[in-house]
């Protein structure tokens, strides 16, 4: 399990076979919920990437337990969601 941050949105989710799921828009740190956007379009993307996006009602929930790993870009999960 991975303990989760701000810091994270805007980063890529991938699967386990390096697949891009969709990017992270919000990080709900108390509860350890990453907030995903399984098809960014351009605009969306841009503004996830500079930390200025929020969670819609079409946004993927992935609790901290379900990813294996983070790094500088990205959250990977072990399973497919």
């Amino acid at each position: 399990m991975s303990v989760l941050s701000t810091a994270d949105e805007g980063k890529f989710l991938m699967d386990e076979e390096a697949e891009q799921i969709g990017i992270v828009t919000e990080v709900d740190t108390d509860a350890q919920i990453a907030y995903v956007e399984p098809d960014p379009d351009i605009a969306e993307a841009v503004l996830q990437g500079l930390g200025f996006g929020d969670a819609d009602g079409d946004d993927i929930e992935v609790p901290a337990e379900s990813v294996e790993t983070v790094t500088d870009s990205e959250l990977r999960v072990a399973k497919d969601l």
